[in-house]
């Protein structure tokens, strides 16, 4: 199982991250909105602005204070990192 970190130690499983979106427009608004009604919103972001929104395929949604560039790249660096060990 591969982890990657969304900042302050967080880490979410890569296998199960359906998308990585910004928080700015009024849909991913709904989406937080609706997840936090359902009990299913985790909010990792320890206070600070957040900058990314993690939806997984459990239909949980995490909030991040990492952009989400960033946590793309993190994504890639550790697909990078695996497919080296496997050789």
């Amino acid at each position: 199982m591969k982890l990657i970190n969304i900042g302050f130690g967080n880490m979410v499983s890569a296998a199960r991250l359906v998308a990585i979106v910004s928080p700015e427009s009024a849909p991913i608004k709904r989406i937080i909105q609706d997840a936090k009604e359902r009990g299913t919103l985790i909010d990792a972001t320890y206070g600070r602005r957040t900058r990314a929104v993690l939806v997984m395929d459990s239909e949980h949604v995490i909030l991040s204070s990492v952009q989400p560039e960033t946590v793309a790249n993190r994504m890639g660096d550790s697909q990078e990192d695996e497919a080296d060990e496997s050789e």
